[in-house]
């Protein structure tokens, strides 16, 4: 840690907020005279070093509070702030770097939010500028779409800060020219492009100019609060009460919790049961970056809106229409945007059950348990109510149907299974693998702790699959690995998740306060425990592998606990004694990977989906798009045809009818399950008779 004489520390700070104050003129930024300075509230640095206090002793990582702590901050900070580097220079991030970076930890310990609110100011700054810039080129702009070039993207990850102003201007110039060719095939008919184009910077600048202490404070505990791990984060009383809001599920709306990354509002969950997850087209990862009333509103520009503005104007009362803008996560940020329709309706608690479905592959019965969630009713279980929901219950019910209707196989489907109730994942774990350990789950302080099931008996021992994707994830992942770890059926589709943690929301308390609200200061939700597979390892950051792949359309670069800088690592405790049940061996799945291959090499359908996905990955890869209209048009109608013939493996067979085609192809994983335990045994080789040997008695 940097050790500077306190003396010297209001005099580094006085040269750095003017350093970073701005002369540019009135018009430079629209109209009026430039808003003052953020600077943080008393309630806010009091929040500030409680914040400090409760992740260095309550936080599962122990961090180190030293330069490298420091420097993660700020390159954190930083990176969220521009993440597309097109705000701030090279030599500012260094200057900035040294001046400021280098003390961010001594400012962590104490407390001490003024440096990460004098670079925010700085990145206000920088906002208005550009925006300005875009509104005075736009106007006069005369683009040439023929000529060859090309926009980085995602430049975080691929290119540096330009080196000056001149460098950040040229920048501007091409995001410009992509703004519009987007809007140009956004499916937006009818809209002029300028003036959307025009009134979406007047309301970036309005909304750069009503920023409070509020915004700065949130942003800038983001970069301290995720330098711990990415799901670890601090909620002012006004975001906590969102929060509870989404908690409860009862606010009309579209059942959807959102959450900022950088200027965007991004989909962190789909709730089971709402609008979102009926209509399967939003999907977790994506960006909204416009909200409109109606069929005929207007659809409105809200990158860089506060998040509690974004959600009030989604939210509304039952039954309405609201239209959102969005930009897929499966096109990794490349394409136009989307445009969703979705009827507001409350969070439909039956929706969220667990379903029953037949299907039929190869004149097989076969039963699929559909799970959106793993929920529990924690009150009604709590208070002993005879019809209190769960899971297990639900899960229970359902297996004994799929036997009385004589199925011969069992599909569980935890596609888009975010988890839930850890309680019911071990609980319905044991319907399949009977009474015994399910997870480990290790704490901050090193102490290890075995969940089992003791409850519930095996009911369920016929052939079985498990259908994952990159959104199953925490309980999902959890029941998906006991599964494979017991032996007991095959884990089939995309690699999990990866969210093998724990967090807890705690209220950041006064000690020994009488009088004032103990919430004001807001709340933080932390990290405090691990969750670990029975065989040892964890299912954190690596997710569950699946024993044969079938590959969706989501991007494993944008889903998932890798795609986080600063997820923790996968690691393995010791192996908890548990009987594996040997319902499928490893020589088992090997044979029924081969048979899957050798039957896909020879499935015309199959391999058009590959052939798309291919395609798909390899527009996802590229660093950079093309801003000549033929290419970026011909890109776009690319993506747009595989979303419209694939949608979430959903295609049309016959007169419209929508098949899951993903689910078709673990139909027929389980029918050679099915199959190969069918066949009768081969017995073992019996040793040819060896001919007897007769004792010869010498004669003496």
């Amino acid at each position: 840690m940097k050790k500077i004489r306190k003396t010297l520390y209001p005099f580094l700070f006085f040269l750095l907020i003017f350093a970073i104050s701005w002369d540019y003129s009135m018009a430079a930024a629209g109209k009026g005279a430039q808003p003052a300075l953020l600077k943080p509230t008393p309630n806010q640095e009091e929040a500030a070093r409680y914040i400090a206090q409760y992740l260095l002793q309550n936080h599962y990582r122990k961090v180190p509070v030293n330069d490298s702590l420091a420097q993660q901050i700020f390159n954190r900070y930083l990176d969220n702030l521009d993440n597309n580097r097109s705000y701030f220079t090279a030599p500012e991030v260094e200057k900035l770097r040294q001046e400021v970076g280098v003390h961010l930890d001594d400012d962590f310990v104490s407390g001490n939010p003024a440096r990460g609110f004098a670079i925010y100011n700085l990145f206000l700054k920088r906002a208005r500028e550009k925006m300005v810039y875009m509104k005075s080129s736009l106007q006069t702009a005369q683009f040439d779409f023929s000529a060859p070039e090309t926009l980085e993207l995602e430049r975080s990850k691929t290119a540096p800060w330009p080196a000056d102003q001149a460098g950040l201007h040229e920048l501007w110039r091409k995001e410009l020219k992509y703004q519009y060719l987007s809007m140009k095939y956004s499916g937006e008919k009818g809209k002029n492009i300028r003036t959307e184009l025009l009134k979406s910077f007047d309301n970036r600048i309005k909304i750069f100019n009503q920023q409070k202490p509020e915004d700065a404070f949130q942003a800038y505990m983001l970069a301290v609060t995720s330098s711990f791990d990415p799901h670890t984060d601090y909620f002012s009383p006004d975001e906590f009460e969102n929060f509870q809001i989404d908690m409860s599920r009862s606010l009309e709306g579209i059942g959807a919790k959102l959450q900022m990354e950088n200027e965007y509002t991004v989909v962190n969950e789909i709730i089971p049961g709402g609008p979102a997850f009926k209509s399967n087209r939003l999907k977790k990862g994506d960006k909204i970056v416009g909200v409109g009333q109606g069929d005929k509103g207007e659809i409105i520009d809200v990158i860089g809106w506060r998040i509690n503005d974004v959600v009030k104007k989604i939210r509304g009362p039952k039954g309405t229409v609201v239209r959102l803008k969005v930009l897929p996560a499966s096109q990794a940020g490349k394409g136009p945007a989307r445009i969703i329709r979705l009827v507001r309706a409350t969070v439909d608690l039956q929706e969220q059950a667990a379903q029953k479905k037949i299907i039929y592959k190869n004149g097989r019965k076969i039963g699929v348990i559909v799970l959106p969630s793993f929920y529990l009713d924690f009150e009604g279980e709590r208070q002993q109510k005879q019809n209190y929901t769960s899971t297990t219950k639900d899960v229970t019910r359902i297996i004994n149907e799929l036997k009385r209707e004589n199925v011969e196989g069992i599909i569980v489907d935890l596609r888009e299974n975010g988890g839930g109730s850890l309680e019911e994942a071990v609980n319905v774990t044991g319907l399949f693998t009977g009474k015994g350990p399910v997870v480990q789950v290790s704490n901050a302080l090193g102490g290890k702790m075995v969940l089992r099931d003791e409850n519930y008996p095996m009911l369920y021992s016929g052939p079985l699959v498990v259908l994952v994707n990159r959104y199953s994830a925490s309980a999902s992942e959890i029941f998906a690995a006991a599964i494979q770890d017991y032996g007991r059926g095959l884990v089939v589709g995309d690699r999990t998740f990866g969210k093998g943690t724990v967090q807890s929301i705690v209220t950041i308390q006064r000690p020994f306060s009488m009088f004032m609200k103990q919430s004001d200061l807001g709340q933080l939700k932390l990290t405090i425990a691990k969750f670990y597979r029975i065989s040892g390892g964890s299912t954190q950051h690596i997710g569950v592998l699946p024993d044969i792949v079938l590959p969706s359309l989501i991007d494993p670069e944008v889903v998932g606990e890798d795609t986080y800088t600063s997820s923790l690592p996968w690691t393995t405790v010791s192996r908890t004694p548990y009987l594996p049940s040997g319902t499928v061996s490893r020589e088992e799945i090997a044979s029924l990977k081969k048979q899957f291959a050798s039957q896909s090499a020879r499935n015309k359908l199959y391999q058009s989906y590959l052939a798309d996905l291919a395609t798909l990955n390899r527009i996802r890869q590229r660093k950079s798009v093309s801003l000549q209209e033929k290419s970026f048009e011909a890109e776009n109608k690319a993506l747009k045809e595989i979303q419209d013939r694939w949608g979430d493996a959903n295609i049309e067979t016959g007169k419209k009818k929508k098949t899951d085609f993903i689910l078709q192809q673990a139909a027929g994983v389980l029918n050679d399950l099915v199959a190969l335990k069918a066949r009768p045994a081969i017995p073992a080789a019996v040793p040819a008779a060896r001919p007897a040997v007769r004792q010869v008695v010498p004669v003496r």
